[in-house]
C-alpha cells in the first residue's frame, strides 16, 4: 500500500481548494458566526499534547461557550471522570479546535485558536448552576472560524435517521470487558441514571 509522505502528492490527488471553502475563514465573531455558536449546546472539543491528542464532546443546557469579546470565548469545564485528557493537553500546548453542532442542521461551525485555563472565581461564578459552579474555564483565544460543508452529516444522515443505537454495547459493558469481568458492568449501568442525575453540573 502506498504511503502518501508529502504535501505536493496529496494536492496532486485532490487539487486546488474551491474559492468558498477560503472565503468564509474569519478571524473574529461576525454577527451570523456569533448566531450559530449561540445556539450550539454541544461542540467537540480537540487537543494536542506531549502525549498525543484528544477529541472530547462538551455539552450545556443553553449556550456550549460564552463569549467573552470577538476574539475570545470561555467554556466551563463541568464535572466529569477527571481523566483531565484535554484539561492537561492545554495546559502543556494550548492548541484547541472546537466544532459545534445544532440538531437539524448539517452544517457545523469550526473554531481553531489557543486555549488556557482559569480558576478565577469570578469567571467560574458566570457559569453558576443550581448553586454549583465549573472547576476551571477554558478561555479559547480565536485564531480563526469557519462553516464546514454538509456533505458528512447528509451522507451519514445525522439528524433524519432516528436512534440507531438498539444492540449497541453500553459503557458497563465496555467497563466489564476493559476490566475481564472485575467491573460488574450490569451494575454500573443500572447505577448510572441515578449517579448522572446528581452530578450533570
Amino acid at each position: 500500500m502506498r504511503k502518501i509522505d508529502s504535501i505536493e502528492a496529496l494536492e496532486a490527488l485532490y487539487g486546488t481548494a474551491a474559492g468558498a471553502s477560503i472565503d468564509k475563514v474569519v478571524r473574529r465573531m461576525t454577527p451570523l458566526y456569533r448566531k450559530w455558536i449561540e445556539g450550539s449546546k454541544l461542540c467537540v472539543l480537540s487537543t494536542v499534547g506531549p502525549a498525543g491528542t484528544d477529541a472530547s464532546p462538551r455539552g450545556d443546557d443553553g449556550p456550549v461557550v460564552l463569549e467573552i469579546d470577538p476574539g475570545t470565548l470561555a467554556m466551563p469545564d463541568w464535572r466529569g471522570n477527571n481523566r483531565l485528557d484535554s484539561l492537561r493537553n492545554v495546559v502543556e500546548d494550548g492548541r484547541v479546535s472546537l466544532m459545534f453542532f445544532v440538531p437539524g442542521s448539517n452544517n457545523v461551525v469550526r473554531v481553531n485558536g489557543t486555549g488556557w485555563l482559569t480558576d478565577d472565581a469570578e469567571m467560574r461564578g458566570r457559569f453558576a448552576k443550581d448553586g454549583k459552579r465549573p472547576a476551571t474555564v477554558l478561555i479559547i483565544e480565536i485564531a480563526e472560524i469557519y462553516t464546514q460543508c454538509a456533505r458528512a452529516l447528509v451522507r451519514a444522515g445525522t439528524w433524519r435517521a432516528g436512534d440507531e443505537s438498539a444492540g449497541l454495547p453500553t459503557i458497563g459493558q465496555f467497563l466489564a470487558e476493559a476490566t475481564q469481568g472485575a467491573t460488574d458492568g450490569e451494575a454500573y449501568d443500572r447505577e448510572w441514571p441515578e449517579r448522572a442525575a446528581k452530578s450533570l453540573w
